[in-house]
């Protein structure tokens, strides 16, 4: 894994302090499932690997943690999603609806064929509609982001 993968800092430079060097350690990734950056002004959440009731547990803490910023500017990414089941459904509608709350912006990006056909048949589509690549995610205009 690179440095800095799964967390929500970046890796810490080296400092050198009176002519010795000191490495600050990593902190610990926050979960296996899930690897947060900056891009383009958005909060990118990267989802990884299998996305259960187990990975749920894992991720609430933290999803909560950026969901609840007031005028969040958000990107779920699923691209690297392998499993995808109800308990996934159920951090994305919450997701959705802190950042809602709190006058903020997601979108999502899915195109793993089997994930974009639970997304679609719970009606999750409608609310946030699956975008083909972070680049069109990053890319799309506010004036046309989801706030329903």
């Amino acid at each position: 894994m690179p440095p800095g993968h799964g967390d929500l800092h970046p890796v810490p430079p080296v400092q050198s302090v009176g002519g010795d060097v000191v490495v600050q350690q990593e902190p610990a990734p926050l979960s296996r499932h899930l690897r947060v950056h900056e891009e383009r002004g958005h909060t990118v959440l990267e989802f990884h690997g299998e996305i259960d009731i187990a990975a749920a547990v894992e991720l609430l803490p933290v999803l909560d943690r950026v969901t609840g910023h007031p005028d969040a500017r958000l990107v779920i990414d699923l691209s690297a999603v392998e499993f995808f089941d109800c308990s996934g459904l159920r951090l994305l509608y919450r997701a959705r609806s802190r950042v809602l709350a709190n006058n903020g912006r997601l979108l999502l990006v899915c195109t793993h064929p089997l994930t974009l056909r639970i997304i679609r048949a719970t009606g999750l589509a409608r609310l946030l509609p699956p975008l083909p690549s972070l680049d069109a995610a990053l890319s799309r205009p506010e004036a046309t982001s989801e706030t329903l």
